[in-house]
């Protein structure tokens, strides 16, 4: 997407394999399970690592530049075909062949893991220098392999945007402007001092502690299906998953580490950057992990599409024979009866889609003087909203012409529709789409909150 700010990732690759099975024995030689192994779907190949990273990102629809080790040994010649159409690779030379990560699964659960090939990006070259030298935005995924250090000094000069740190790898330099540990890595990067190892208050210290100790601007310590935990230093913010989700969590960090590094070069607050990321994050575990990845090795046949374009995006989630939900209002003053009915919403779907009125719709239907914020507001609010992953703008009173265009699944109106005509309904039954009322918060209203504010001055 041309408006999106190129992303420049730096750390290390590794080529990761899955290899899928059933299990329902065990072994007679051994306390094993003895896995056999689906013909249709016996080894899926992706890209591991800071290349997981950088691919996701690529797949978000951004121009990606990837500075990582990569050899002449047939792992490197792998990985090199599979981020061939999607990003550009700058290697860095390697000591010896490209770490491999093997996963044995049975009934989608690991049951193993091998690994394999040591090599380490040996040094920095003038082409990756001069890459990073002139990158826009950059996000480092120090997987302890020597791609960050080799280009430290670099980095010191000019520090990244976001700092994916890995037990095996060194300390972010400082001035980075966004760490994001694991919470178990910032427990062991900030030793808790008699403190209990875990829970809230742990990943606060770790955090306050990594913020100084690292002199990093934040530090987002990411909790699992818990969400994140957002630091600078003091006071930190608890950013909840939308949602609770056991799937498989391979690749999660790297999706939530991509994500904040986009929204930040395109000039989010930290704030807002972690928000997304946890909602990518809970989305990405939700659809199975790395190991549901679209195959890597299928080329694209033109760019991936907007994720904040809801028509892309209601395209993209059919394709996939997804659910698409929308709903629609002027959300001017956002209170918790739009939270609630926009949570509810989402749980229904695989994305939701949140169609407003501009500012002559609410004009003409709430009178002078509304909105109170204009749509430009209005639509960064909503976008905040981990819930919310597009929204659409319509100009007419209601919202046919856009709903016939984005043809979502289902149609959501507030539980104070009740009992009232929904023309959009007829409209939904054209594609198959049906329209459903969700419970509303009683006593929540724009024009209410609007109403106590004005008896308040007075």
């Amino acid at each position: 997407m041309a408006d999106r700010t190129p992303l420049v990732v730096v750390g290390d690759a590794l080529l990761d394999r899955d290899l899928t099975g059933s299990a329902d024995r065990l072994a007679p030689d051994a306390p094993v399970p003895v896995v056999t192994v689906v013909p249709e779907c016996a080894e899926r190949v992706r890209p591991g690592g800071a290349a997981l990273a950088a691919y996701l990102a690529a797949r978000d629809g951004r121009e990606v530049t990837l500075i990582a080790g990569a050899g002449d040994d047939p792992a490197s010649h792998a990985l090199r075909e599979l981020l061939e159409p999607w990003l550009t690779l700058v290697p860095l030379p390697l000591t010896g062949a490209l770490p491999e990560k093997t996963r044995v699964l049975a009934q989608d659960r690991p049951v193993l893991r091998l690994d394999r090939g040591g090599g380490r990006a040996r040094e920095a070259t003038d082409e990756a220098r001069a890459a990073l030298r002139s990158a826009r935005a950059v996000l480092v995924s120090d997987y302890g392999r020597g791609a960050a250090d080799a280009l430290r000094d670099v980095l010191a000069a000019r520090p990244p945007l976001v700092w994916d740190p890995h037990p095996r790898g060194g300390p972010p330099v400082p001035g980075t402007r966004l760490v994001t540990p694991a919470e178990k890595e910032a427990h062991g990067f900030a030793p808790q001092d008699g403190r209990p190892g875990g829970g809230l208050r742990a990943a606060a210290h770790s955090a306050a502690t990594l913020v100084r100790d690292w002199r990093a601007a934040a530090v987002a310590v990411t909790l699992g299906s818990r969400g994140a935990l957002l630091s600078y230093g003091e006071h930190p913010l608890l950013v909840p998953a939308p949602a609770s989700h056991h799937g498989d969590s391979c690749g999660a960090g790297d999706r939530f580490a991509a994500t904040a590094a986009g929204l930040l070069a395109d000039g989010a607050l930290v704030g807002e950057a972690i928000e997304g990321a946890v909602g990518a994050a809970t989305a990405f575990v939700a659809a199975g992990g790395a190991g549901a990845l679209p195959r890597a090795d299928s080329r694209p046949a033109a760019p991936s599409p907007d994720t904040d374009d809801p028509h892309a995006l209601a395209a993209r989630v059919r394709a996939q024979h997804g659910t698409v939900v929308a709903a629609g209002g002027c959300f001017d003053l956002l209170h918790a009866g739009h939270v609630g009915l926009l949570q509810a919403a989402r749980r229904l779907g695989d994305c939701l889609v949140v169609c407003v009125n501009s500012d002559a719709s609410v004009r003409r239907r709430k009178g002078g003087g509304r909105p109170v914020n204009p749509l430009a507001d209005r639509i960064r609010v909503l976008r905040a909203l981990a819930c919310v992953d597009a929204v659409a703008v319509f100009d007419e009173d209601t919202p046919e012409r856009l709903l016939g265009d984005l043809r979502p699944d289902v149609w959501v109106k507030g539980g104070d529709y009740a009992g009232a005509d929904l023309p959009e309904a007829a409209l939904l039954q054209e594609w198959g789409g049906q329209a459903v009322l969700l419970p509303y918060l009683d006593g929540r209203s724009s024009t209410a909150l609007m109403a106590r504010a004005a008896e308040g001055a007075r």
